[in-house]
């Protein structure tokens, strides 16, 4: 708590702009992606998001620009779908 402004940390100088992190846990990644802990582990165990492992525990990080560039991957392979799958009238029921 900052008791000078009576505000958590967090809160004082939320103006201030602060530079992004270079690398984020799996649990910011996983936040990021509004995914499970589980989920972000997954895509850094089967290769799809590149990570190093880092410490004497071992914890993952992921570097903030190969997430942008998952996420562009991930935009790319489903404008591809989309293509390949045109959407029908039928496709309106299925998902229901």
């Amino acid at each position: 708590m900052d008791k000078r402004a009576g505000l958590p940390n967090t809160m004082h100088n939320a103006s201030v702009s602060h530079p992004q992190p270079r690398f984020l846990t799996l649990a910011d990644v996983a936040e990021l992606l509004n995914i499970s802990a589980s989920q972000a582990y997954a895509l850094v165990r089967n290769g799809e998001l590149p990570a190093i492992k880092i410490g004497g525990r071992g914890q993952w990080r992921v570097e903030q620009h190969m997430l942008e560039e998952y996420i562009s991957r991930m935009y790319e392979q489903t404008h591809q779908f989309l293509a390949q799958h045109p959407f029908s009238q039928a496709d309106s029921f299925s998902s229901q």
